[in-house]
């Protein structure tokens, strides 16, 4: 089936997803500073969707999980992320974020949270190559959207030998690859070197399967150097994009002028109330440390917006405020 991922050119550069960031105001604040290629959404739990739906009958607009697959119509194309280990409730939630009018599926293999692999989610995944397999088939069957995946490079140590012909033997679109283990969480340097090694992989097993490179992505300009020596496809972006959202731009964080990032910030903070408004405010605290930063009087500024529990208190702190 023909799909977004086939009119990609080549490298491409993503967003990556990132659990309480990446919701529909983050989106939409880089989609209009120069969107990436492909947007991603935070994961959300398959059985959670299924329950929440089928079994007590909640209504949307009352799911807080729906809030997680709220989007607008700047970010395309959008691909929602899952994670689950039942076939059935991840068939379930693949038809619904079809029906949804997202772009595609992706499956979180990677997640190293305790909680989610106690469910035998997210980077548990590793340790079971069988009941990856039928989580992805399971995907494949029940939406005509293009199926992705994004995992590490192993569990306790690197086992690409042993885990990624499993995943490319199902034909998804595309795999993300972390360059770390499960293990090493994201406490040591990601390997680009690992990816050499994928890309040789790949191309012995299912030429026609994408790449994408993750971890420690300064930048597009770094990306173009990590994709050219280590010959995958595409580069997703993480922490590189907290405070500049001019990231898929080219641009650099040191680039943008003060009064640019604090307009940032407060857009940002207008738009998650309104677009996610069933969150808590206080999630915006890791964007305000990032765009808060650098600067004289950052530090006393930030404190204080540390404190401000809705947009309007942020927008007159930082009227109020004197900078530099």
């Amino acid at each position: 089936m023909d799909s977004f991922w086939n009119q990609l050119r080549k490298p491409f550069f993503v967003m990556a997803p990132m659990a309480d960031v990446t919701d529909a105001a983050f989106r939409q604040l880089i989609a209009k500073r120069g969107a990436p290629d492909i947007f991603w959404t935070e994961f959300v739990s398959a059985d959670g969707l299924y329950h929440t739906r089928e079994i007590k009958k909640m209504k949307d607009e009352e799911n807080p999980l729906m809030g997680i697959l709220a989007k607008t119509a700047e970010e395309r194309p959008i691909i929602a992320q899952v994670f689950g280990s039942n076939p059935d409730t991840i068939a379930y939630a693949a038809k619904l974020i079809e029906d949804l009018g997202f772009d595609g599926v992706d499956i979180n293999m990677g997640c190293p949270d305790r909680a989610v692999e106690k469910q035998g989610c997210g980077a548990a995944m590793i340790k079971n190559p069988k009941l990856a397999q039928e989580i992805i088939r399971a995907t494949q069957g029940a939406t005509r959207l293009p199926v992705s995946v994004k995992t590490r490079v192993g569990y306790d140590k690197e086992s690409l030998d042993e885990w990624l012909p499993v995943l490319l033997e199902t034909a998804p679109a595309a795999i993300t690859l972390h360059l770390r283990t499960r293990k090493e969480m994201s406490l040591v340097p990601a390997s680009w070197e690992y990816m050499k090694k994928a890309v040789a992989i790949r191309n012995r097993v299912n030429p026609s399967v994408l790449l994408i490179g993750n971890g420690d992505v300064q930048g597009i300009e770094d990306a173009r150097t990590k994709i050219a020596d280590s010959g995958c496809e595409g580069a997703m972006l993480g922490r590189a994009m907290f405070g500049n959202p001019w990231v898929f731009a080219g641009r650099a964080d040191a680039d943008a002028p003060l009064v640019e990032k604090l307009a940032a910030l407060i857009e940002l903070a207008q738009d998650f109330e309104k677009l996610v408004p069933r969150r808590n405010f206080s999630i915006l605290k890791k964007h305000i440390k990032a765009f808060v930063m650098g600067f004289d009087g950052a530090a006393e500024l930030r404190a204080r917006l540390m404190e401000v529990e809705n947009a309007e208190e942020l927008v007159t702190v930082i009227a109020n405020h004197s900078i530099g």
